[in-house]
């Protein structure tokens, strides 16, 4: 059974940094791309980073280029996004998802599993 689960969102100041988990289970990181994205109310789901399972390509938003870093570590099966330099706009809820195949895409129907997502607030 495919399983994905965030962690680490939380409230910060605009500026600072926050990094969030996405610990998967029931396949493997090598098999599959990897998918962050987000949604602030009112808005549609976004996507914001992801990472290919065989060149290790990422792609990004343009909105959190030089800002945001997605990583993995096979040994724990786990997805890393390091955001920095975070803004108020950044605000929303953060999914991470499992694409279809191989390679990767911000779009939200290339991917199949989809975590419950982590809350992020970016406020003064």
């Amino acid at each position: 059974q495919v399983q994905l689960v965030e962690s680490g969102g939380g409230l910060v100041r605009p500026g600072g940094s926050l990094r969030l988990s996405c610990a998967a289970s029931g396949f493997t990181l090598e098999n599959n791309g990897i998918g962050w994205f987000r949604q602030a109310p009112g808005k549609e789901r976004e996507g914001v980073l992801c990472i290919s399972a065989s060149t290790s390509s990422t792609y990004s938003a343009d909105s959190v280029k030089g800002r945001f870093t997605i990583s993995r570590n096979y040994a724990k099966n786990t997805v890393y996004l390091q955001m920095n330099s975070l803004k108020p706009e950044d605000t929303g809820v953060y999914y991470c998802a499992t694409s279809r195949g191989l390679f990767c895409s911000l779009g939200a129907s290339d991917y199949g599993y989809w975590g419950q997502g982590t809350q992020v607030t970016v406020s003064s």
